[in-house]
């Protein structure tokens, strides 16, 4: 037995978005009718027995409806989506010239063109000037309810501002008075930075840091082979100017220095100076513990030919990406040896533990008299910052209880360089 809505005659397609058709529900003709601007169809019987008849009160239910919505029509230039790729645009530019990281610019691209939860996904050709705060609300309600498991806090609030940067772009283009208020996520938990043990906070036996620089140069001297290519001491030296530079092992850090970004200074202390043209936080001209010199003297060493214009580590390798992963598997075979693939929360070690291991052992090891402030700027970071991942998760040592309780010094008798400018003799350079 057929459905009483089951079709008694073919669909008549009149127009584009405009077709008649009949059920067995009604003796009269149905109108079907597609709204551009929601997305829909409209459906309204024609009370017309007659198809031609039927045909006509279509095209005049149709007019009707459009008429009503008209004054609804978003023009281009009002869309949400036209900002967007505005945004898109001016962010690569800014990368081109240097006032922002390409690597910003790709993912604001990406959180606007997703799939499955990008923003043109939900907000696409609606008016610009109709968004709301609980317009706004509804996407990230509209993320949450993409997946079964929680996104991370960074997941909603790098939306939040892309969102913004858009709503800024039609603010300062005359279309929007405001920006309208956006949501707050819900407060970041801290998870502590992953970083490798050292001595004195374990005992000298468990001292991570000494065992990875033990098992570099172990890989370098039995020429272990990483997929086709060599371990040489270079990840050792690597390693260790990671740890004295404080620069981040990114390609837009570490892998981007070149020889004309290194001066060395010789006045005391004697230090690397070096000039982070794009970093994360931007361009920075930083100094380096004293140890980062030697280490700089063994990469000339290597490299007895290289121009000022030539690349630190792995020079031969223009494409700084390839440099990168090669760099970062031959760290991770380096960890598998060591049996140190994870920290005490179960979290995996990368290259980057070496930059918390860094600034972890310069708080430490100063004994609390490192500047915080100057600690921060050479590393190209906040002190809050290094507040909240860094100094809450040290141990309450002697030394930083000793710190707390002091009076100072009278002027006359103060060191003429501080603690947080020394570093290990030439001779223990190799090892610290």
């Amino acid at each position: 037995m057929k459905s009483r809505h089951a079709l008694t005659e073919d669909i008549i397609k009149i127009r584009r978005g405009l077709a008649i058709y009949k059920v067995g529900a009604s003796p009269y003709w149905q109108c079907r009718m597609r709204i551009s601007r929601t997305g829909g169809y409209i459906c309204r019987s024609t009370q017309e027995i007659s198809r031609i008849e039927a045909r006509k009160s279509a095209e005049e239910l149709y007019n009707s409806i459009l008429q009503q919505h008209v004054t609804l029509a978003v023009l281009q230039e009002h869309t949400f989506d036209y900002f967007a790729s505005k945004l898109i645009a001016k962010q690569y530019e800014l990368a081109k010239r240097g006032v922002c990281s390409p690597k910003l610019a790709k993912s604001d691209e990406w959180l606007i063109n997703n799939q499955t939860v990008g923003l043109l996904k939900f907000f696409g050709d609606r008016d610009i000037t109709q968004i709301r705060t609980k317009d706004v609300n509804a996407y990230l309600e509209f993320v949450k309810n993409s997946r079964a498991e929680p996104f991370a806090f960074t997941t909603y609030s790098n939306r939040i501002s892309c969102i913004r940067k858009i709503l800024k772009i039609a603010l300062y283009e005359g279309v929007i008075d405001i920006v309208p208020d956006t949501p707050r996520p819900e407060k970041k938990k801290d998870n502590p930075r992953p970083r490798f043990l050292f001595e004195p906070l374990v005992e000298k036996k468990d001292d991570q840091y000494k065992r990875i620089l033990k098992t570099a140069e172990q890989m370098a001297h039995d020429q272990v082979v990483v997929r086709w290519i060599p371990v040489t001491m270079e990840l050792y030296d690597l390693i260790l100017f990671v740890m004295h530079t404080f620069v981040r092992p990114t390609i837009s850090e570490l892998y981007s220095i070149r020889h004309c970004d290194v001066t060395v200074a010789i006045d005391k202390p004697k230090r690397l100076i070096l000039t982070i043209r794009q970093g994360k936080t931007g361009y920075r001209v930083t100094n380096t513990l004293e140890a980062a010199v030697s280490v700089y003297e063994r990469i000339q060493d290597r490299y007895p030919n290289a121009k000022p214009e030539d690349y630190l580590f792995l020079p031969n390798y223009p494409n700084r990406e390839t440099a990168s992963r090669i760099i970062g598997r031959q760290f991770r075979e380096l960890l598998k040896r060591a049996e140190i693939r994870r920290d005490g929360n179960g979290t995996p070690h990368s290259l980057y533990s070496l930059r918390h291991t860094a600034l972890s052992m310069r708080l430490v090891k100063s004994k609390g008299d490192v500047n915080i402030f100057n600690l921060a700027q050479s590393a190209g970071t906040s002190v809050e910052q290094l507040e909240r991942f860094y100094v809450r998760s040290l141990p309450p040592t002697s030394e930083l209880a000793r710190n707390l309780q002091t009076f100072g010094q009278p002027e006359e008798s103060q060191p003429t360089q501080s603690v947080s400018q020394k570093a290990p003799s030439r001779k223990k350079q190799r090892s610290s």
